[in-house]
C-alpha cells in the first residue's frame, strides 16, 4: 500500500506545472520515499492547485479538521506542500518539486538527498527543454544596462524589485548540495532572495531571514562582484531571484550541457565585443557563468548559442569592449506567477 501511494505522488507531482517525471531506475521514488511519510504522500495527493483552509481539505480526505490542520502545519513546515496566510487564517495548497519541494529543503539537505538529486538532474535536463516557458529567467545586472538600447521595466533588476514590502534571503540549495558532495564554492551561501507571500513562507518557516531594502540592495551588488547571474521568476511580478554561480546552479549546470544554452533561457539580450576595441585580456572569459566567451588562438568573440545575457562580462572590460545587444525573446514574459504556471501547463499537455 504504501508503495502504490509514492507512485500515485510521482503521478500527482509530474500533473503540476513544474513536472516530475519517471525514470528507469525509480530515482523519483526514493527521492519522495525520503521525503514524505506514507501519511504526508496520501494527504498531498488530496491538496489542489489553489490555496484552501483546512476544512475543506479535512472534508476531501474524510478526516476530522483539528487532525488534518495539525498534520497540514507539520508539513508546511517540512517544505512539503505550501501555506499562505491571509489575515489570520492559514490556506494549503500543493506544492510542485522544483521550484518548491527541492528548495524548501535546503535546512534540512543530506549527502543522501544530494546524490538522489544528481543522479535524477538529466531527467530534470530533459524537463527544462520540453517547454518554451521557463520558472526561471536572466535578466542583466545593473552596472551592464548602460549598454543596452532599451531595457523594459521588468527587465530592469532594481525595478523589479522596487516597492517591494516584505524581503526574505535563504541559503543557496545549489551551493549547499555541491558542499555536501565534496565541491566547495568560495561565495557568499545567502544569495537566494525572496519577496512578499514566499519570503513570509521562509521566514515562518526558518528557512530565510528578514532583511531591509538596503540589504537587499548591497546583496545585489555582491552578486555583481562575485559574477553571480541574476535569475528571478519568470514574471513581471517577481517572487523571487536566484544569484547563481557557473559551478553549483543546478539550471546552469544543466545549461552548460546543452551546444546552444541561449535557446533555452529567457532573456532579452547577448553580449557582443568589439573586436577593434578588445585587447585579448581574458576578464570576460573568466566571469563567464555559462563558457559562452570563445578564445580563437587570442582574438576573443562571444558565442551567440551559448551567451544567455546575463552582463556579467560588460562592465569589466577595461577596454569597454562589450556592449549588450537586443535579441529576439522566446517568449513574451508572463505577468505573473498564475499566468506563468498556466502557460508551462499547457505546454506540458497537463491542462
Amino acid at each position: 500500500m504504501s508503495e502504490d501511494v509514492y507512485l500515485k505522488l510521482r503521478e500527482f507531482l509530474d500533473r503540476l506545472p513544474g513536472g516530475f517525471p519517471a525514470t528507469d531506475s525509480g530515482v523519483e521514488i526514493k527521492i519522495l520515499k525520503k521525503l514524505f511519510t506514507p501519511e504526508h504522500a496520501h494527504i498531498a495527493l488530496k491538496l489542489r492547485q489553489i490555496p484552501q483552509p483546512a476544512f475543506l481539505i479535512a472534508k476531501r480526505i474524510g478526516m476530522e479538521k483539528p487532525r488534518v490542520a495539525e498534520k497540514l502545519e507539520e508539513m508546511a513546515r517540512l517544505g512539503l506542500i505550501y501555506r499562505m496566510r491571509v489575515g489570520k487564517r492559514a490556506l494549503y495548497m500543493a506544492l510542485q518539486f522544483i521550484v518548491g519541494i527541492y528548495e524548501f529543503h535546503v535546512n534540512t539537505l543530506d549527502r543522501e538527498l544530494s546524490e538522489l538529486l544528481e543522479e535524477y538532474l538529466p531527467s530534470l535536463a530533459d524537463l527544462w527543454k520540453s517547454t518554451k516557458t521557463k520558472q526561471l529567467r536572466v535578466v542583466p545586472i545593473n552596472s551592464s544596462l548602460d549598454t543596452a538600447p532599451h531595457v523594459s521595466t521588468y527587465d530592469h533588476i532594481r525595478t523589479l524589485v522596487k516597492n517591494k514590502k516584505l524581503i526574505s534571503v535563504a541559503p543557496c540549495i545549489c551551493q549547499k548540495e555541491q558542499a555536501l558532495l565534496g565541491n566547495t564554492c568560495d561565495r557568499p551561501l545567502e544569495r537566494c532572495i525572496q519577496f512578499d507571500q514566499a519570503a513570509q513562507y521562509y521566514i515562518e518557516n526558518g528557512i530565510g531571514r528578514k532583511i531591509s531594502a538596503k540589504e537587499l540592495m548591497d546583496l545585489l551588488g555582491m552578486g555583481e562582484e562575485q559574477a553571480l547571474v541574476l535569475c528571478p521568476t519568470n514574471t513581471r511580478k517577481i517572487v523571487n531571484i536566484c544569484l547563481c554561480c557557473g559551478c553549483c546552479c543546478g539550471i546552469l549546470r544543466i545549461l552548460k550541457k546543452f551546444p546552444r544554452p541561449a535557446d533555452q533561457v529567457q532573456s532579452p539580450f547577448q553580449a557582443c565585443i568589439d573586436r577593434e576595441l578588445c585587447t585579448s585580456c581574458g576578464t570576460c572569459k573568466e566571469r563567464c557563468q555559462i563558457e559562452a566567451i570563445v578564445d580563437d588562438n587570442g582574438v576573443y568573440e562571444v558565442d551567440s548559442g551559448r551567451c544567455i545575457g546575463c552582463g556579467l562580462c560588460v562592465p569589466r572590460c577595461p577596454a569597454n569592449a562589450l556592449t549588450l545587444v537586443e535579441k529576439p525573446r522566446i517568449a513574451p514574459v508572463p505577468r505573473n506567477m498564475i499566468e506563468m504556471q498556466v502557460r508551462i501547463a499547457k505546454e506540458r499537455g497537463v491542462l
